[in-house]
């Protein structure tokens, strides 16, 4: 799969640098370069990349402000260097926020998560689409949709569903999480996976599935309760 990207950020270094990165990326495909955010709103009229790479603070319209009203946005990455825009920039729902300066491995992180999720939205996972793993010496089905959330247990896994008692099988919670679709399923911990639509409630720092009480990381909260409390009235 190829994504075509394109770099804005007013700073002719830091274009420099990003597109540098790019060029190392096999599966990234330089679309063009703006200078500011109205610079890409207008290349935004001729062309759809799959992903921007985009500076907030810019002249006449920050990045921020042009993603805020852009219907159906690319996925977008922000650079930047200023860490308080954070949160309003995982409610805007970017796919990763880098911090200036930015290294090539953190940059190589933030397009694989791009490349993850746009993989994941051109192959639907079927609503009765399951996966055997092994537990207790046989091999037992989990459909998708019973899980309510996975746990890590050193090198094993324990699956937690709503029609059965919990199983526990020898893997990694990051293979479990990449068998996962990425629009039903959040990591709120190292060592915790939840179905989004399973969640109960919100208790401070904690999000309970019918007895069970899963605990979110603090540096992971802005996005997880973005996505779980979308729907909040």
């Amino acid at each position: 799969m190829t994504i075509t990207c394109v770099i804005t950020d007013d700073e002719p270094m830091a274009r420099r640098g990003l597109r540098s990165y790019v060029e190392r990326v096999d599966f990234l495909s330089l679309a063009g370069e703006c200078e500011d955010a109205l610079q890409l709103n207008a290349l935004l009229k001729e062309c759809r990349p799959d992903l921007l790479f985009l500076d907030i603070e810019m002249p006449y319209l920050s990045g921020l402000d042009l993603l805020a009203v852009l219907d159906r946005p690319p996925k977008v990455i922000l650079t930047t260097a200023y860490e308080r825009y954070a949160l309003r920039g995982y409610e805007l729902d970017v796919v990763d926020y880098l911090l200036k300066p930015i290294s090539f491995a953190r940059f190589l992180k933030a397009v694989n998560k791009a490349r993850y999720r746009l993989l994941r939205e051109n192959e639907p996972v079927a609503e009765e689409s399951f996966f055997f793993v092994k537990h207790d010496k046989r091999m037992v089905k989990i459909f998708l949709k019973e899980i309510l959330f996975v746990e890590a247990m050193e090198n094993y896994v324990c699956i937690y569903t709503s029609d059965s008692q919990p199983v526990l099988t020898r893997s990694s919670l990051r293979h479990i999480e990449e068998r996962l679709p990425a629009d039903s399923f959040l990591r709120t911990h190292k060592s915790y996976i939840v179905q989004v639509d399973k969640v109960d409630s919100v208790e401070g720092n904690m999000l309970r599935i019918g007895d069970y009480r899963i605990p979110v990381a603090r540096d992971l909260r802005p996005e997880i309760f973005r996505r779980i409390l979308r729907n909040t009235l």
